[in-house]
């Protein structure tokens, strides 16, 4: 009977130094991919909730409680560029920021409370706008 608990144990443990090697061998593999990929470059907070694609990026719209934040992003990183985004809360003016950059525009952030907003991105000649969202 005794031989029995131990063969069972020592076959359980076997099983898992096995599958812990196999992922050992599986990880940098993965992990390799995963570092391949350049992270999306943004400062906003909270959640994205929209985005909007064009010829030449996309806009990207994150949202927290009472603030709506936007960037810009080029749809092929290299060569600078022009890159822009704007983000209006209805009533107030709209806010804009822009630079010559190659993959990001900077981040945007406006109270927004209850309010809907408009978005609107620019990389090079290609360009987005919105309309009135998230109300």
């Amino acid at each position: 009977m005794e031989k029995r608990g131990t063969r069972r144990w020592l076959a359980l443990v076997t099983a898992a130094l096995t599958t812990s090697g196999v992922l050992a061998l599986a990880t940098p593999a993965v992990a390799e991919t995963a570092s391949n990929k350049a992270p999306v470059p943004t400062s906003c907070a909270g959640r994205a909730v929209r985005t909007f694609a064009f010829t030449t990026g996309k806009v990207v719209v994150y949202k927290r409680p009472g603030y709506v934040c936007a960037v810009t992003l080029a749809k092929r990183p290299g060569a600078k560029q022009d890159i822009s985004v704007t983000v209006q809360a209805r009533g107030n003016a709209p806010v804009e920021r822009g630079w010559s950059h190659a993959r990001t525009s900077p981040a945007v952030t406006v109270h927004a409370g209850h309010r809907c907003v408009r978005v609107e991105g620019h990389v090079g000649r290609g360009e987005v706008k919105s309309g009135w969202i998230l109300c």
